[in-house]
């Protein structure tokens, strides 16, 4: 390692991912042939054709690897493994494939900040291990990324093939409010509150007893775990509709894959990770009947229509203009069907104008309650079923600071 010697032109050439996918694509262009890395599962390919034991089952390396043979590379045709040489040891090798957390990742509370900080989709995987590479870093699944700057040890080979590489984008969601809501509809409760969102649908099932259950609209849906809910209670199909592009992409996620992570902060700079799936909640089944949109909820399309059910959980206090959705919302809906709102009437200048607000006002020096507003809008065409009650919920921002919040959720029939 410290000598000059006369170049070795059967050693490996040590790179990092950028400069190995720089020479394929060279390649590629100089040979007319779709050269690239490989991924990390055509790797584990190459090892399965290879026929090589783990570590456990050595009786001497086969390889140049676990410090057995020579403190530095070697000549790359000097270990044959089935019809290919070096398959592991000498340099690690290069993938295409970014890193990400396999479904059940759990992390281990000694290795807290090992791992996750690599599932961001730039540092990538490479395999095979090196000279250097010992312990649990020589075993067949060893999984190791780095930025594709990172220089050390590293080397490639590159597969001819047609076919693209996967990329799984299973980044832990950091976003704050992202992260908030997702625990709030898919994690544990807090303090005894039951889950909102499944409290919410629970309700609606509840006050549909004999009437059509066909399709169901759950507008500002968030993650929609209400959604589901709704699904697997018994409605033929459900709508979720949300606002916010990020809340969409996620519940539309969850909706595919059935699951979704995301990390919660601890205590300043300190996060937690979790992972939370529909089949933990007995919400797989209902996925094929839910399909969500990114839409306004004051503006919606035409064909947003013929609704049994529309719930609206915590959305007019959130709505530019909930005067015009609640005196719309009728046409949404079947003869007869219901209407299902909740809300904490935190009216906020920054989402509604005050003019459009229902209540938390005051009108010739008496107060105006948003219950009262929202009776008068619905007036019209709809009969209030029940009297109103309150759903509490809370929603964790740190372990040791939680917002807790009480709704009031009424139900209303369509007259007519």
């Amino acid at each position: 390692m410290a000598s000059e010697i006369d170049m070795p032109w059967n050693w490996p050439v040590e790179v990092n991912y950028l400069e190995a996918k720089a020479f394929c694509s060279w390649k590629s262009a100089l040979s007319g042939s779709p050269i690239r890395l490989p991924s990390e599962d055509e790797w584990h390919r190459l090892r399965d054709i290879s026929f090589l034991p783990d570590q456990q089952q050595w009786d001497a390396a086969p390889g140049n690897i676990n410090l057995e043979w020579w403190a530095s590379p070697c000549p790359v045709d000097r270990f044959k493994n089935g019809d290919f040489f070096d398959v592991i040891g000498n340099v690690w090798q290069w993938t295409e494939t970014p890193i990400y957390p396999f479904h059940g990742f759990e992390i281990h509370p000694w290795y807290d900040d090992f791992s996750t900080p690599t599932f961001d989709t730039r540092h990538n995987l490479f395999m095979g291990g090196s000279w250097i590479s010992t312990g649990n870093e020589a075993t067949r699944d060893a999984r190791y990324a780095f930025r594709r700057h990172f220089f050390q040890h590293a080397g490639f080979r590159y597969v001819e093939c047609a076919a693209p590489v996967i990329i799984h984008d299973d980044q832990y969601e950091s976003d704050a409010l992202t992260a908030q809501y997702c625990d709030a509809h898919y994690g544990p409760e807090h303090f005894g509150v039951a889950n909102f969102q499944a409290a919410c649908a629970r309700i609606c099932l509840d006050n549909m007893g004999g009437q059509t259950m066909g399709h169901a609209l759950d507008l500002g849906c968030a993650l929609g775990r209400s959604s589901f809910e709704l699904a697997h209670g018994g409605f033929r199909q459900v709508t979720g509709l949300d606002f916010s592009t990020r809340f969409f992409r996620l519940a539309a996620r969850m909706q595919e894959e059935c699951y979704l992570r995301y990390a919660l902060p601890e205590e300043g700079d300190v996060v937690s990770f979790h992972e939370i799936s529909l089949a933990e909640l007995e919400l797989e089944s209902a996925r094929d009947r839910v399909q969500f949109f990114q839409g306004d909820a004051c503006n919606l399309p035409e064909k947003f229509s013929g609704y049994d059910l529309v719930l609206a959980a915590n959305l007019i206090d959130r709505l530019y203009s909930p005067r015009r959705f609640l005196a719309t919302i009728h046409e949404r809906l079947n003869p007869g069907g219901l209407l299902v709102l909740t809300s904490p009437y935190t009216w906020l200048e920054e989402y509604t104008k005050k003019e459009e607000w229902l209540g938390g006002f005051r009108e010739a020096g008496e107060p105006v309650w948003s219950l009262d507003g929202v009776k008068a809008a619905l007036a019209p065409h709809f009969r209030l079923i029940g009297e109103p009650q309150d759903v509490p919920f809370v929603i964790r921002e740190t372990r040791r600071k939680f917002q807790h919040t009480v709704a009031q959720l009424t139900v209303w029939k369509l007259e007519g």
